[in-house]
């Protein structure tokens, strides 16, 4: 069981680490899509991921091309953007499947939400705000995901982990 989130050129270090945390306790992929607004060195991205970066499988792309002539099938892909009409929960998605969120400031290219637009998928939001965070967007979208296909390797039992 694995979902992939890729991040197509992520600005701030502190969202990165969060999503790194949440892609490492939930066993899934994660795709950073270049430029990065920061060095992956960076001591904030450290920070928010804290000690959970041996867990992480990450992987670099030079753009998004690269990472879709790889992965994408026409059905594996899912784009989240405050520009779609579906909504997050509606796709059923599977194993593998990849859920792409773009850059804090700008979101995805228009282009790519043009030539998706079937794919793409938005998170509902009161009025006329803007959009949620991009660390929540990413949890999000991974957690619908995992419902979707289940929580197997997931601790779902109760046990508590202990400190």
């Amino acid at each position: 069981m694995a979902i992939n989130v890729v991040l197509v050129e992520p600005e701030i270090p502190q969202n990165a680490g969060n999503i790194a945390r949440t892609c490492a306790v939930t066993g899934s992929v994660l795709h950073m899509v270049k430029p990065l607004g920061f060095e992956v060195s960076d001591k904030y991205l450290k920070r928010a991921g804290l000690d959970y970066w041996q867990y992480l499988d990450i992987i670099y792309y030079d753009s998004i091309e690269e990472l879709m002539d790889k992965y994408y099938t026409g059905d594996n892909f899912y784009f989240y953007s405050t520009k779609a009409k579906k909504i997050y929960s509606e796709p059923q998605y599977k194993d593998g499947d990849f859920i792409v969120f773009g850059k804090e400031t700008k979101g995805l290219p228009e282009k790519l939400i043009n030539e998706h637009y079937e794919e793409s998928v938005r998170i509902p939001m009161k009025g006329k705000l803007r959009s949620l965070n991009l660390s929540n967007s990413v949890c999000v979208g991974v957690y619908e995901a995992l419902r979707h296909i289940g929580f197997d390797e997931l601790n779902t039992e109760g046990e508590l982990t202990q400190y």
